[in-house]
């Protein structure tokens, strides 16, 4: 995916920052962090190490430098020839950078940072914030999809915990991302997709399956059922909507689930006639149960009515907590534009008419990795120390204009744990004490290389904070 020169992977007007630092920078220190104040864990930090691998582990060439040179020209930018050409002959084209991080997975408190950068070459102090726009955007992305991933988790959790005997068993397969098409570019569907797959295990996105096998070690990070679409089922035409379906059964009766889109033309007729009656019998016998998917109608009516209707077609039995759940050879997943409000108030309306929360699951689009910001958590990175040319640090820092407004911490920073609570201290302070801002990359060198099943553990214990 990486095609680009990392000497343009920034703002332009950082072209011109290596003539304005003071006299004698040696280092400059940069952390970023979520603006704001919360009492609770609320963002989740993921992502970096697809970055790291992806484009800062690849070397700087003359002919980058070169065409960066040209450009910066025609652009109406100064171009410091001579300090990329140092990065070349001095460290092999690799960025003398060190990047501090927090465990990929762990959920934090707004103004915690999350990674901290410093270069490692006193005659490149402005290389640390000449990478802050590439490695803002490679964390606020995966972060913000991760953490908005987690907050569907913690609102089906408790629907699940009230009405299923099931909850660990199901909750994986509770939500599965639809979002490949609703995103700008196949690297964005690649890298929400695996920051989803932190916390479900079902997923149509190839391209994430493929990113977390790359970057991560996950041999499957996701699963998926066959399952047809609009465009499958009218090539069949309304007068052979049962033949398509039964066609279905068919071809993906061994696979353990399938999935139908039901309302081409009737949905209740689809529901209650085709699958209710007519095929009914053909469902049972194959033994692997139906997905019915409603794709139209009320998002929040329309699912809640089609698990009713296969209730009364299928029958179901009571679990231990006294809900009822659907004949194992049918289920129901609602995905047309579905919002986290939907699925809690889905839930609250099967959970009233005493169905458990386990007889559906969503499907998830451009809600999850498109209606999103970098202000959605707030996302910044600033520079918060210097340090001189006799070797010492000076804290530097903005006042803020609003004296309502809370300052970023100045200073080279530290993240300790204290019980299940993480926040940030200076780094002078730190002591004895673990610092979980720990380096994951220097100079060229990958020296972390996260697990996803290691990242899963990580997002679990967040569940319970």
């Amino acid at each position: 995916m990486n095609h680009q020169n990392l000497i343009l992977n920034t703002d332009s007007y950082k072209l011109g920052h290596y003539l304005q630092y003071p006299e004698g920078t040696r280092a400059v220190s940069s952390y970023m962090t979520t603006r704001g104040h919360s009492y609770k864990p609320e963002v989740m930090f993921f992502g970096l190490q697809m970055f790291l691998k992806d484009y800062l582990s690849k070397r700087v060439t003359l002919a980058d430098i070169d065409e960066a040179e040209e450009i910066a020209a025609m652009h109406g930018q100064p171009f410091d020839r001579s300090g990329w050409m140092r990065v070349l002959n001095a460290h092999g084209g690799h960025l003398p950078l060190v990047i501090e991080a927090l465990p990929e997975g762990v959920a934090i408190r707004r103004g915690v940072p999350a990674m901290q950068v410093v270069n490692t070459d006193p005659q490149l102090p402005w290389l640390t914030a000449y990478m802050e726009t590439a490695l803002l955007r490679a964390v606020w992305y995966p972060s913000t999809v991760a953490t908005l991933s987690w907050r569907l988790r913690q609102t089906i959790r408790p629907f699940l915990d009230r009405t299923s005997d099931r909850a660990d068993q199901v909750m994986a397969g509770m939500v599965s991302d639809f979002g490949a098409r609703s995103a700008t570019s196949l690297e964005q569907a690649a890298i929400g997709g695996v920051a989803h797959l932190v916390h479900f295990q079902m997923s149509d996105s190839l391209p994430a399956i493929h990113q977390a096998r790359r970057c991560y070690g996950a041999p499957m990070a996701g699963r998926s059922v066959p399952a047809s679409e609009h465009t499958t089922m009218t090539a069949w035409g309304q007068s052979r909507e049962t033949e398509a379906y039964s066609h279905m059964i068919d071809r993906f009766g061994r696979f353990g689930a399938y999935s139908v889109v039901s309302d081409s033309y009737d949905l209740h007729n689809a529901v209650a006639e085709i699958w209710g009656k007519t095929l009914q019998t053909k469902v049972r016998a194959a033994g692997a149960t139906l997905i019915v998917r409603p794709d139209s109608g009320d998002p929040i009516d329309t699912p809640v009515q089609v698990v009713a209707q296969l209730a009364y077609a299928y029958g179901t039995q009571l679990n231990g907590k006294g809900f009822k759940v659907l004949d194992d050879t049918v289920r129901v997943i609602q995905s047309d534009g579905v919002t986290a409000q939907d699925i809690q108030m889905i839930l609250g309306r099967l959970e009233g008419m005493g169905f458990a929360a386990e007889n559906i699951a969503f499907g998830v689009g451009s809600t999850l990795l498109q209606k999103l910001s970098r202000d959605t958590l707030s996302f910044t990175m600033l520079a918060s120390a210097l340090q001189d040319d006799s070797g010492s640090w000076h804290d530097i820092g903005r006042r803020p204009a609003n004296p309502r407004e809370r300052p970023l911490a100045a200073g080279r920073q530290a993240v300790i744990r204290d019980g299940k609570d993480i926040f940030p201290i200076p780094l002078a302070d730190l002591g004895q004490r673990e610092n979980l801002l720990q380096p994951v990359w220097q100079d060229g060198r990958l020296l972390k290389d996260w697990g996803f099943e290691e990242i899963r553990r990580h997002a679990d214990a967040a569940m319970e904070q």
